[in-house]
């Protein structure tokens, strides 16, 4: 299948600074791809190359297979939402789809402005200026636009990043909404968000791709150093317990849900070791064990893990 988004080796450089570095990307259609990296990491800058708001120095990129240009045929099938969107604020949202609506023949649309709205979670305030709209109700106005022309690929710049918690849950469900019905490619530095929703991500850093993986595959290649145990009728005397144990280096008690405790346990040689002794120390006291499992990084670990691994190097 045709990648609805291929880059090859795209830079972009202002001056004596690069801003984008040799990105060569692939991104699978149809998924929602977190594009992850800190502030100034080139971000924004690729998403404009991409949107033909910008060109690129050097290499080349391709939306379902069209080449992208400034001003190109490519801008057809895509949809972009700026960072920080503004709409006119006498306009209603109704209005304001209506106005981007109009700069595609009518026969292109497949979603009428009523379904977008619907789509988006503002049928209800649908004929409200959007100068009344909160921030999560303005960037959901925004993806809308963005898919008002029926794009195959919606380029999204940290549609998340200024919301509160409520405006950003609204967003990221709207996001896996139109998974499989067109590709949701974001950047983004909230790292929960692209654990949440993302099944593909990128990690750029000071202008490089260092990463791209399908997430679960790229998170399964990282596990913490430290086991997960929740036994069933432990008490105090169970943390010292295995404290003891000559394959338990540190043991940290996390929480207690009726009879079951739960502990973190540091290895002193080794994860299947200390995992033995641990069901043996379990079987020895009369102790069911629950959970003894080697615990996963979340995307925030993986993500410093390789960040500060790429600039040691």
């Amino acid at each position: 299948m045709t990648p609805a988004i291929d880059a090859e080796g795209l830079t972009k450089r202002y001056g004596e600074v690069a801003a984008l570095t040799d990105l060569t990307l692939q991104v699978p259609s149809g998924s929602v791809f977190g594009f992850l990296g800190p502030n100034g990491a080139g971000k924004t800058t690729a998403l404009k190359i991409l949107a033909g708001l910008s060109r690129a120095t050097s290499g080349s990129a391709a939306v379902g297979g069209v080449p992208v240009t400034v001003q190109g045929a490519h801008r057809a099938r895509v949809g972009y939402l700026a960072q920080e969107p503004r709409f006119y604020g006498w306009m209603s949202g109704r209005q304001t789809l209506a106005y981007v609506a109009s700069f595609f023949p009518h026969g292109t649309r497949r979603r009428g402005i009523d379904e977008l709205l619907e789509l988006v979670g503002l049928a209800d305030a649908a004929d409200r200026a959007t100068k009344t709209y909160s921030g999560g109700m303005r960037q959901r106005l925004g993806i809308a636009q963005a898919l008002a022309g029926d794009p195959a690929v919606v380029l999204l710049d940290e549609p998340a990043a200024a919301l509160d918690p409520l405006g950003r849950r609204d967003v990221l469900d709207l996001m896996q909404k139109l998974r499989g019905e067109t590709t949701v490619f974001y950047s983004t530095h909230i790292l929960d968000d692209v654990q949440r929703v993302s099944d593909h991500v990128a990690i750029l850093d000071h202008g490089r791709l260092v990463v791209s993986a399908p997430t679960a595959t790229l998170m399964g290649e990282f596990k913490a150093a430290t086991i997960r145990v929740a036994l069933l009728g432990a008490g105090e005397a169970t943390e010292s317990g295995l404290s003891a144990l000559p394959a338990v280096a540190d043991v940290a008690a996390i929480g207690r849900d009726g009879d079951e405790w739960r502990y973190d346990v540091t290895p002193s040689n080794g994860i299947a070791g200390a995992q033995a002794a641990v069901m043996r120390f379990a079987a020895d006291a009369g102790l069911t064990v629950v959970v003894n499992r080697q615990e996963s990084l979340n995307l925030e670990e993986v993500f410093l893990h390789i960040v500060n691994k790429e600039r040691a190097a």
